[in-house]
């Protein structure tokens, strides 16, 4: 079942967590490309991304913030980018812009709202409200319609590459901070993939819960990646599962690297989440964007493991 955004309560598409790949495109092997050998060009500092960050405490859009798609339903981002022009994003979900179905999980054919697509930055939402409006932006990029646009054929990246970016507005820029909250961090992007047992982190912000800051933290452990996915997900359990609305939130590796994005919910027990590979999804962005220089800003906070 769908990690996805919440609705009132309801699940939203989210790829399949369970797909065998039927030979890679060239835009694919671009991307994978990218993950193996360009990791240091695909991050920056903090204090090397040509900005100001407003300090961990007191800033209001961070990854885990609560986003709303116009026209769709709430997730939670997972990471701060910036790019060669001084742009910030946030990145959420592709099936956070979802048109379709909940059964319509191929990235390479589901619907989804187009670029453009005016997006908040929320706390406190609920089931019954969207709470405080603290900020807003735009879509500027999904992975499904550019996975569209360029005739992807590799089923792996079709079910698992599920990324998008929110440019935020120019008048929010002084409320954001890189950091991931509780945790800190990201320190990196991890690009070797996960162990059966390694110990993960991460932090939801689902509607759902009523916004109780003491359930968003999150840990769990990974089970060993299946090599027929070619890297681009990874299989995690944890004691309280991602929930709808936790969507396209941020996981940590051990070390504090950027893992992944929130996409699915398994239906074993126990639960298992889906994370989409953040090294080949920002890969495939990086190709695919048209955004020159887009990069992952590291947090400005120690990544700490023993909080």
């Amino acid at each position: 079942m769908a990690a996805g955004c919440s609705r009132s309560g309801d699940d939203s598409s989210a790829p399949s967590s369970s797909v065998s790949s039927s030979g890679a495109s060239s835009s694919s092997t671009t991307a994978a490309k990218h993950a193996d050998g360009d990791a240091d060009q695909a991050t920056v500092a903090a204090d090397k991304a040509g900005r100001s960050w407003a300090t961990a405490a007191a800033a209001t859009i961070t990854p885990g913030t609560q986003t709303y798609t116009e026209g769709a339903g709430q997730c939670t981002s997972n990471y701060v980018f910036t790019d060669d022009a001084g742009n910030v994003y946030l990145g959420q979900a592709a099936h956070c812009a979802t048109t379709g179905k909940s059964d319509e999980t191929n990235g390479c054919s589901a619907g989804s709202l187009p670029v453009g697509t005016a997006v908040t930055f929320n706390r406190q939402g609920s089931p019954m409200d969207h709470g405080a409006t603290i900020g807003s932006g735009q879509l500027v990029y999904s992975s499904w319609p550019a996975m569209q646009q360029d005739g992807e054929k590799d089923q792996n990246v079709c079910a698992y590459n599920d990324f998008a970016l929110i440019e935020i507005a120019d008048a929010d820029l002084a409320k954001v901070n890189p950091s991931l909250p509780y945790w800190g961090g990201p320190v990196g992007i991890n690009t070797g993939g996960t162990g059966n047992g390694d110990r993960v982190y991460s932090y939801g912000n689902s509607s759902l819960r009523g916004g109780i800051a003491g359930l968003s933290p999150q840990t769990g452990e990974s089970k060993a990646d299946d090599p027929a996915t070619g890297g681009w997900t990874h299989e995690l359990a944890s004691p309280t599962p991602g929930i709808p609305g936790d969507s396209g939130s941020a996981y940590l590796d051990h070390d504090g690297r950027a893992l992944g994005t929130l996409s699915t919910l398994g239906v074993s027990l126990p639960i298992v989440n889906n994370v989409g590979d953040i090294s080949r999804e920002l890969a495939y962005a990086r190709a695919h964007s048209g955004i020159a220089g887009l990069r992952l800003v590291l947090g400005t906070e120690k990544f700490d493991a023993n909080r």
